[in-house]
């Protein structure tokens, strides 16, 4: 019975170059802002990023400890444009919990 494989923050190697590939932009919003009380940043990740290594990424630009990783999906809406219809892209977002006395400061970038 295998389940796969477990990742451990140690065995995930990424480099600088895929780093930043990872972490795209963080996501200044309202409820981003109100998950702040709860030691919570938000950032904008690429669809086939894993939880493993969006960690060990933000773990390594910002050198911080990360306690928790939650991902959303979120489908892009049908709209129209000039009377055509045509659909937004998917995105993908990373709600990162940090452990205590740890904090990133998103608005001066990495």
């Amino acid at each position: 019975m295998s389940r796969g494989r477990i990742y451990k923050p140690s065995q995930v190697k990424l480099s600088g170059a895929r780093m930043y590939d990872l972490v795209r932009e963080p996501v200044i919003t309202e409820k981003a802002t109100m998950g702040s009380e709860h030691n919570q940043v938000t950032f904008r990740v690429p669809l086939w990023a894993s939880k493993p290594e969006i960690k060990a990424a933000i773990e390594g630009l910002f050198s911080v400890r990360v306690k928790s990783v939650n991902t959303l999906r979120q489908n892009g809406k049908v709209k129209r444009f000039r009377g055509m219809p045509g659909k937004r892209p998917d995105t993908k977002k990373a709600y990162v919990t940090l452990e205590e006395g740890h904090s990133i400061d998103v608005t001066t970038g990495v």
